[in-house]
């Protein structure tokens, strides 16, 4: 039998840590930590629930984060 693949490992990150910041600012820092898909949604975005490792997403008000998840 085939081993079991084991999933990329995501970064060790607290998605709390870019509520706040500047959208750019935020995108920045997600890639410099090793976030390989940044992206960001205006409030109350419909969108798809699959979970993506390697993503984090940000939800942004007038170029701000306000939420942010991964997956």
């Amino acid at each position: 039998m085939a081993p079991i693949p084991t999933p990329p490992a995501q970064p060790d990150d607290t998605p709390d840590s870019y509520v706040g910041l500047d959208e750019r600012d935020a995108e920045q820092l997600a890639r410099s930590r090793g976030w390989t898909t940044v992206r960001s949604l205006p409030p109350g975005s419909i969108i798809t629930m699959e979970f993506l490792v390697g993503r984090i997403n940000f939800e942004v008000d007038d170029h701000t984060v306000t939420r942010c998840w991964v997956g």
